[in-house]
């Protein structure tokens, strides 16, 4: 049996994000599913933390047959990094994704390593000013990206119809997950690949670098942040190419 390829979706978004790549890799015979976490997408619950986000992986993987490959974008990078110790998980997928590592947060995983990268002897990959930019606003303890700042980091290769459709689905995000640490690491025990969006203005390309020097191997993707909806092509096909390797 081959692996089921299961997406979860970073801050703000949804399963809704990954609906221009299931049908591709469908269409190529590659069972697939996308993850609303709760309180996100379709989810009419509460929001939950980063550990509740991670149950939720885990149980929606105990009522899969067979092996999984489990990809996880943006701060879904920080779910799977806990939900990925799941027995069914046969390789971890980083698309543009915080990877923090033990005691490690998002924010200070992005912190460290972007100080990492700032030391690095190499010439840093050249990202757009906006991109030092908070694309969000604070409500309480939420926050919701901004119009402005979705444009410009998240949807930066998006044409308009995209970008307007993906604007009237984002939805709050708790800002206390980004500060919450994995009570696992999986990429520590599970074969990991790092998929680099090397048009990203989001989770800048030097930061991915270093994340990516954690894993099992790197691919780079010529796509912004939002390369499902972007280039969905482009992510179904390194999916497919994953789950065929497995066989």
């Amino acid at each position: 049996m081959a692996a089921t390829v299961v997406m979860v979706h970073g801050a703000w978004h949804g399963a809704w994000c990954f609906d221009r790549v299931l049908p591709l890799l469908h269409g190529a015979g590659v069972d697939a599913v996308a993850i609303d976490l709760p309180g996100h997408g379709d989810d009419a619950g509460d929001l939950t933390d980063l550990h509740g986000d991670a149950q939720r992986v885990a149980a929606v993987l105990d009522g899969l047959d067979g092996e999984v490959v489990l990809l996880g974008h943006s701060y879904g990078g920080a779910v799977i990094t806990e939900a990925g110790s799941h027995p069914s998980v046969r390789e971890l997928i980083y698309l543009a994704a915080l990877l923090p590592d033990e005691g490690q947060s998002c924010m200070t995983a992005a912190g460290e390593a972007m100080a990492k990268a700032s030391a690095s002897s190499e010439p840093p990959t050249d990202t757009s000013a906006d991109a030092s930019k908070v694309p969000f606003a604070i409500e309480g303890e939420l926050s919701r990206l901004t119009e402005e700042g979705a444009r410009a980091q998240f949807m930066n290769d998006c044409d308009e119809d995209t970008t307007r459709w993906m604007l009237s689905r984002l939805g709050p995000q708790p800002m206390s997950n980004l500060a919450q640490v994995p009570n696992e690491i999986s990429w520590r025990s599970k074969p990991s690949t790092y998929a680099v969006c090397t048009l990203d203005l989001a989770v800048p390309v030097p930061m991915q670098r270093v994340f990516a020097s954690n894993c099992t191997r790197t691919v780079d993707l010529n796509a912004g942040h939002s390369v499902f909806a972007s280039r969905p092509d482009v992510l179904a096909d390194l999916l497919i190419q994953h789950v065929r390797a497995l066989v």
